[in-house]
């Protein structure tokens, strides 16, 4: 897999779903305002991550109170029915050097060589792995801005929906919890236009508001990369109705 690197004027990525990959060729602009070659697929046109920004409701942070993972279902329930964890699906699109266990499901090893979060290789090894899957919206802060009103069958989609699911490092996601963008930034600066563009890419998807202080911040970072894309695809936002959660 060729990976973007910041300050590239042309490049070429992968956009990768789940099932697969397709190639095509995007200007990025100046560094830090291109796409990683992990995360979600597609993009809508240049520019519209921060006209999305832009038309974002604002309200204030409800209370955290009535949150629990279960709300969201089973940790990486097979939403898409391809017969693996979702946590696989997402090892497989953005590592390299992927290994298996035994057939093409359960990773046993692959290489983030540019952890989008902290810009160094991270190795993963199952079982003892440095590598994360993040919720680019986390859980409690969805739950906190709008999931708390929905039927499980959305709050299951979201937790396993692919366009909000990026592998990471460890050490550097433990540092995020539940900040939204007004409270937590990757340390690696020319990661940081694609993750504020893949946030609002799924709270625009799934009807999520933003406080007035996020909003901000997150025109603040798009409006240094006024090319940056909105990315597309992932999930249906609601998961089949075998799913439960609590």
């Amino acid at each position: 897999m060729r990976r973007l690197r910041g300050g590239a004027a042309v490049a070429v990525v992968l956009v990768c779903a789940v099932a697969g990959c397709t190639e095509q060729t995007a200007g990025t602009g100046s560094a830090g305002t291109g796409s990683a070659g992990q995360g979600p697929t597609g993009t809508a046109g240049g520019g519209a991550a921060l006209a999305a920004a832009e038309s974002l409701p604002v309200k204030g942070r409800a209370p955290r109170t009535g949150y629990d993972r279960d709300r969201f279902g089973s940790p990486w329930a097979d939403t898409d029915s391809n017969d693996c964890g979702t946590r696989d699906d997402i090892l497989k699109r953005d590592l390299d050097e992927v290994r298996f266990t035994d057939g093409t499901c359960k990773v046993s090893y692959g290489v983030l060589e540019s952890d989008p979060y902290s810009g160094k290789e991270v190795v993963y090894r199952r079982g003892a792995s440095k590598v994360d899957i993040d919720h680019v919206v986390a859980l409690s802060d969805a739950w906190q801005k709008g999931a708390k009103y929905w039927d499980a069958g959305k709050r299951i989609a979201l937790a396993n929906d692919p366009l909000n699911l990026l592998a990471v490092d460890a050490s550097t996601n433990r540092s995020k919890g539940d900040g939204d963008t007004a409270t937590w930034l990757p340390p690696n600066k020319a990661y940081r236009c694609p993750y504020v563009a893949a946030q609002v890419a799924v709270k625009k998807k799934y009807g999520l508001w933003v406080t007035a202080a996020e909003k901000t911040a997150m025109e603040k970072v798009l409006a240094g990369c006024p090319g940056q894309r909105l990315p597309t695809g992932g999930n249906p936002t609601n998961a089949p109705e075998r799913f439960h959660a609590d």
